[in-house]
């Protein structure tokens, strides 16, 4: 891509540094950072399938415009202006274009949800090797990064009607992962969040209004709190909330339980972490947390062409024993979590946070909330080859469109119960 210049240096990261300029030329001279390198994720930019996504969706254009917005900046306000504008702008492209506003852009399918995960990409790539003719220092760096993360998340876009007579829905989904694996991968659950975000759902009830955000596959986010970040002005707010992540193969699951424990798999960073999960005040943290979604009616509802599962298993430590068992009926009194019913990865920790912040809000019994799995978004028969195969095909997208729209219905359900 033309706009991504990769430059190499070293990026001092201060994520709760003061968003001011220094005030003088000598402090900006101290202050300033140099350019960081490409991080793990950007550094796939290059390859063939990232482009061609970007090319044949049109989201190489914005990449390539907010690069030339930055180099003008002449400070850091003007550069933060931008990055809070198109880090916005783009969320809401991905959005109207899932939903069929606006051109195509391409011939790629509108419901994909990997051109926003890769134009993001290609964005704070320009951000982080960015050496503008100003000082920045390596807090204002972070900064221009974070605020670029959560605006084109859609984060920062939750807006709820006022008013009564309308209900209200938060959902959550991921980016891409596993991208060594095949980077043609593309996450239903990002998808479904593209999809469903400022939609509003007829029910016997009445309207529903649903927000979404997606969350990055990373450990160290989740450890510096986006999800509680994100969640917590809402949480009151709403009637309902899901997080949604891909599970497994042909099934969607609700998981009943969720366990504090990180199982070291690797992140997008192709970093692992094998540890009790990191939150705020962790003597008082739960082993486990539970879902309060109406789990036995989304089950026996005609939702989709994928069955629906209530899945009780985990895998714990029993009190007073030293290996870790399958338990599937659930944990049992005073063990120690290794998996929840969604595993130990980010899919299980980001409902465990969410499920955790809802009961130290008080609202345990008044907010219905949990975790959906999603079945595995798979490629048609004779594409299954990461190094030959197409990065789309009739099939791919038949299967993320029914996945999508049984998220729909299984939200619609939840709500009406």
């Amino acid at each position: 891509m033309n706009s991504i210049r990769v430059r190499i240096g070293v990026l001092g990261l201060a994520l709760l540094a003061g968003l001011a300029a220094p005030t003088s030329g000598s402090a900006a001279a101290e202050a300033a950072s140099a350019p960081a390198a490409p991080t793990v994720e950007e550094q796939r930019l290059d390859k063939a399938v990232p482009q061609e996504i970007l090319r044949r969706s049109g989201f190489d254009v914005p990449a390539t415009e907010f690069a030339d917005d930055l180099a003008a900046a002449r400070s850091y306000a003007q550069a933060l202006r931008v990055v809070v504008r198109e880090g916005s702008a783009l969320w809401r492209r991905a959005v109207e274009r899932a939903q069929g506003r606006g051109p195509d852009g391409g011939d790629m399918s509108r419901d994909d949800d990997r051109p926003l995960y890769w134009a993001r990409l290609s964005m704070t790539l320009e951000v982080r090797t960015w050496e503008p003719g100003f000082g920045l220092s390596g807090g204002q760096r972070a900064a221009l990064l974070d605020a670029l993360e959560r605006g084109s998340r859609g984060q920062t876009d939750i807006r709820y009607p006022r008013g009564e007579g309308i209900r209200r829905v938060l959902v959550t989904g991921f980016d891409p992962f596993t991208l060594d694996r095949d980077i043609r991968i593309s996450n239903p659950s990002g998808a479904s969040a593209l999809a469903l975000d400022g939609t509003v759902i007829r029910t016997a009830r009445g309207p529903v209004r649903v927000e979404t955000a997606v969350f990055p596959v990373r450990w160290s986010d989740f450890a510096e709190g986006t999800v509680e970040r994100t969640l917590r002005p809402y949480l009151r707010q709403v009637d309902l909330f899901t997080t949604v992540s891909q599970g497994r193969v042909g099934r969607f699951d609700v998981e009943r339980t969720n366990g504090a424990w990180r199982g070291g798999f690797g992140d997008n960073e192709n970093v692992g972490r094998t540890e009790t999960i990191p939150v705020a005040d962790p003597a008082s943290q739960p082993q486990w947390t539970t879902t309060t979604l109406p789990y036995e009616e989304i089950v026996a509802a005609d939702t989709g062409r994928f069955p629906v599962y209530d899945n009780t298993s985990v895998t714990e430590i029993p009190a007073g024993g030293t290996q870790a068992v399958v338990r599937p009926e659930g944990p049992t009194p005073g063990s120690i979590a290794r998996a929840g019913g969604g595993g130990d990865y980010l899919s299980n920790e980001i409902a465990y946070r969410a499920t955790l912040l809802r009961d130290r809000l008080g609202l345990h019994d008044a907010l219905p909330g949990g975790h959906v799995h999603t079945p595995v978004l798979q490629f048609g028969a004779g594409n299954s080859d990461p190094a030959t195969g197409a990065v789309t095909d009739p099939e791919f997208v038949r299967n993320r469109l029914d996945i999508v729209a049984q998220v729909r219905a299984i939200v619609g359900v939840a709500v009406a119960s």
